[in-house]
């Protein structure tokens, strides 16, 4: 009986790889439920509270990501210590000095884990070299204890380090401009940078925005809970009914091996793809915010409804708001924003969407997704100042000329790209003729579908270089994932045999309808949510819990697999 105990407290405080702590799990839920249950007890003494919430956080990563809880516990430190020194400075140089040492430390961690490989392959690919990864901090671990536990030929990416390093590095930029004081204990630091429900994928928590929150007493309204209700029961069903099912049952099987599916399919699943990643993430969020408003605490909005987005730089205002945010305030407006003309602005605008690629992967396929994205964003900037004529011109020319080289070299991008720009044309010259020769205002409606249309085309189109780059060991990334996304390109732009679609579609029916259902509540009106999740946090108590039974029996149905981690874990 003893030896049951013990073993079963050695596995609960010990960290598994392969069973990290994930929302999806019984496990998680009943630690949840010991937090909540201390968060009562200790509700009106601040300090305690907040203490508390500091451990369990850092427990809540050691079961996600092991001894990487060491770095964040250093990282905790050394923002707290720094931001402390830019406080209580006078001297202007010295202020400087420190958000500088401060920010180079967070950065050099974050280049170091993420970002080694990546560099390494673009020095030996330059140099004509054979460079070899080895991990210095696992060699020094193991020459400190005197041991070969930790690998040196391999360096692992800590869950979650770009999530709480952006974060740090704003509250050593905020201390600096003075818009927050510094946290003078270190128990409250350590909170805010550790709390758990947005610590391994976000969203990334200002510190002017939550620091507040951690000085008042704990307050949870019967609406409040509803609401916290919905989101968790929302987040949970975008997850495993939506994301969990559309990867494991199609999106996953084609972009890893995309020779063997046909055309259509590898399009599909592109498109596929695009729902997937919103449902995962989004999901995620959702339960953090729930999760985050049960502990009476409130963290930022991170979607909104991005795929009903009208262009590129509408789509970046609504996708992953946390993150574009940061960037505009911490990197696009300090590089000048649009405040040095024209060009520098497109510049800037450029420069931050590489740089906003490339956090989210180290491999040049997530460059280039970016930079399409910027790409996008400054293309619409130019395009809305022209007329119908001067549009229609444009769309004829680039239509005529990706045909006349698809022609001379039939290559598959070449085809894509005419497929495309002939969607656009054909869009052009039914709005031109509409409002030229029939001299009515434009359908408003109509236009900002075909808009909505052309954008998450767009968007799609670019997730073909996010998705190829994901789900890789970082020692592979650089090299795998441009070969995948040209195998796929090739794929979509090769022969399509038509014949085969209504046969792929009755085989994959249960994914389609599940894409068509998720896009169509997806784009549901504003309102029509916003009065749905009214409605249930105002529901009785006994209904919630009711329902609250019924969606956990319904999603834990879809599961056919074991549970897929949160794709932002590896960002």
């Amino acid at each position: 009986m003893l030896e049951n105990i013990i073993c079963f407290l050695t596995n609960l405080l010990s960290f598994d790889a392969q069973f990290p702590l994930l929302f999806t799990q019984f496990y998680f839920w009943a630690f949840f439920a010991l937090v909540f249950a201390g968060l009562t007890l200790l509700k009106k003494k601040i300090l305690q509270r907040n203490t508390f919430l500091m451990f369990v956080s850092l427990f809540f990563y050691f079961k996600t990501s092991g001894l990487f809880v060491i770095l964040l516990l250093f990282t905790t430190l050394n923002c707290f210590w720094v931001g402390k020194r830019i406080d209580v400075t006078v001297n202007l140089k010295k202020r400087k000095w420190f958000v500088f040492a401060g920010i180079f430390i967070n950065l050099l961690l974050l280049a170091y884990f993420k970002y080694a490989y990546f560099f390494t392959s673009i020095y030996n690919s330059m140099f004509n070299s054979d460079v070899e990864i080895v991990n210095y901090l696992a060699l020094w671990a193991n020459n400190f204890t005197r041991s070969t536990y930790f690998r040196v030929d391999n360096i692992i990416l800590p869950v979650g380090i770009s999530f709480y390093t952006f974060q740090s590095i704003s509250y050593i930029i905020d201390v600096y401009r003075r818009r927050i004081s510094h946290t003078s204990n270190f128990f409250d630091f350590g909170f805010f940078v550790s709390f758990f429900p947005g610590l391994v994928a976000g969203p990334i928590i200002r510190a002017n925005q939550f620091m507040p929150q951690l000085y008042k007493k704990f307050f949870l309204s019967r609406r409040q809970f509803g609401k916290a209700v919905f989101w968790i029961l929302n987040g949970l069903i975008k997850k495993l009914i939506l994301s969990d099912y559309l990867a494991v049952n199609f999106v996953d099987r084609v972009i890893e091996n995309p020779h063997f599916f046909t055309s259509f399919e590898n399009l599909a699943a592109i498109f596929v793809y695009s729902l997937q990643v919103y449902a995962d993430f989004s999901g995620y969020t959702d339960i953090a915010i729930g999760v985050a408003m049960l502990m009476g605490f409130y963290m930022p909005k991170n979607f909104n409804s991005p795929y009903k987005a009208t262009n590129a730089g509408d789509f970046w205002k609504r996708w992953h708001i946390s993150l574009s945010t940061w960037l505009k305030d911490y990197l696009y407006i300090p590089l000048g924003g649009n405040r040095k003309g024209k060009f520098r602005t497109n510049v800037n605008t450029m420069l931050t969407m590489l740089l906003g690629g490339l956090w989210h992967g180290a491999s040049w396929n997530f460059v280039i997704w970016g930079g399409l994205n910027g790409l996008g964003i400054l293309i619409f900037k130019r395009w809305r100042k022209f007329d119908n004529a001067k549009r229609m011109g444009i769309t004829l020319f680039f239509f005529n000329l990706s045909f006349l080289f698809y022609v001379l070299f039939p290559y598959p991008a070449l085809k894509i790209a005419t497929v495309w720009t002939g969607i656009i044309c054909l869009g052009g010259l039914l709005s031109y003729f509409y409002v030229d020769f029939y001299q009515r205002k434009p359908l408003t409606k109509l236009n900002r579908g075909w808009s909505i249309f052309l954008t998450f085309l767009f968007i799609t189109f670019t997730r073909l270089f996010f998705r190829s780059g994901s789900n890789l060991d970082p020692s592979e990334q650089a090299s795998h994932a441009w070969k995948t996304a040209k195998v796929i390109v090739n794929q979509i732009g090769g022969t399509w045999n038509w014949a085969q679609i209504p046969e792929i579609i009755v085989t994959y029916w249960a994914v389609f309808l599940l894409f068509a259902l998720g896009m169509f509540i997806h784009w549901f009106p504003e309102r029509w949510k916003r009065w749905y999740r009214l409605n249930f946090a105002l529901l009785p108590l006994w209904v919630i819990g009711i329902s609250v039974v019924v969606v956990v029996f319904v999603v834990y149905q879809f599961i056919t697999a074991d549970l897929q981690p949160f794709i932002y874990f590896q960002f």
